[in-house]
């Protein structure tokens, strides 16, 4: 890419979803104020004519980054993405009794796990955990969009990590990843991972997921089936966001094998998607102890 080319890009990451924005600001459950409702078109005509006609307008500024940052619900222009002042923190995954459902004593914390129980969750392709808003398109059935996530805190099969209760803001804004350790019964499953932002009234706000397909744990082309109760590391992309978790807020991880219809079902035989007919459950263990540190790595902001 040549010189000129690299200065010309630009970044505008914005709470937006497949769908109509309100001029208030609504996208999904949330309002996020005038300010974050945008013209596309009107922008669209103006990156146009800054990037093909030379006009020096908004887009000619030596910011050429600008962000929407959640929580805050404020505009902020950037020199660079990922920020150059991120602090990639881990964030380890740790339970005693067990994280299942919001009743456990799931935990995320930046401290190092030691010896700890396992977690365990059956994971049933014929009952997947159901989407709830999100990164969708075009949705009428489920409407893309930030959504709370309570009411798949009560199954069984979905693990939760929660801070306690903020002392202080915490920005998280770029790119997000779970690191798991993780064993299967089965010869391919999912692991799936998704972030949310709890308030005080416990309304669990979708900020961003992820899943991984065993069988493609190390390659997106090659498949490699995986031996059931061998324990593998998986990463997990949750791709990035911009969020602040205000003081009195919680972060929050839930862990499970499924996001369905967001993400298609495995249905933990290794077959191929197309054609597929037999299903089976998955025993799924997840490791967080001091040789396996189940790991969210959040790109903390100083502030």
């Amino acid at each position: 890419m040549n010189r000129e080319a690299r200065a010309g890009q630009r970044l505008l990451l914005g709470p937006w979803a497949h769908a109509p924005t309100s001029e208030e600001g609504k996208i999904g459950d949330v309002t996020f104020g005038k300010d974050a409702w945008q013209d596309t078109p009107k922008t669209m005509l103006a990156w146009f004519d800054y990037a093909l006609k030379g006009v020096r307008n908004d887009f000619a500024s030596d910011s050429p980054v600008r962000i929407f940052v959640m929580g805050d619900n404020v505009w902020r222009d950037e020199k660079e993405f990922p920020l150059a002042r991120t602090k990639y923190t881990k964030y380890f995954l740790h339970s005693f009794k067990g994280a299942n459902t919001i009743n456990g004593d799931g935990v995320v914390n930046v401290t190092n796990p030691s010896s700890e129980k396992a977690d365990s969750y059956t994971y049933d392709p014929a009952n997947p955990v159901p989407t709830l808003g999100g990164r969708l398109c075009c949705g009428v059935a489920i409407p893309p969009g930030p959504a709370n996530q309570q009411p798949n805190e009560s199954r069984t099969d979905v693990l939760v990590f929660s801070t306690p209760k903020l002392e202080n803001d915490l920005e998280v804004t770029g790119f997000i990843s779970v690191d798991l350790y993780a064993s299967s019964s089965a010869v391919d499953t999912d692991f799936t991972a998704l972030l949310v932002d709890v308030d005080q009234s416990g309304y669990a706000r979708f900020l961003t997921d992820g899943i991984v397909r065993a069988r493609y744990r190390d390659s997106t082309t090659k498949a490699e089936p995986i031996t059931p109760g061998q324990i593998y590391k998986y990463t997990i992309d949750m791709w990035a966001t911009s969020n602040v978790f205000k003081a009195g807020h919680q972060l929050r991880l839930y862990i499970s094998s499924s996001n369905f219809p967001r993400f298609n079902r495995n249905l933990n035989t290794g077959e191929a998607n197309v054609g597929g007919t037999r299903m089976v459950t998955a025993n799924q263990t997840i490791y967080h102890d001091r040789e396996h540190p189940s790991a969210i790595t959040l790109p903390v902001i100083p502030r």
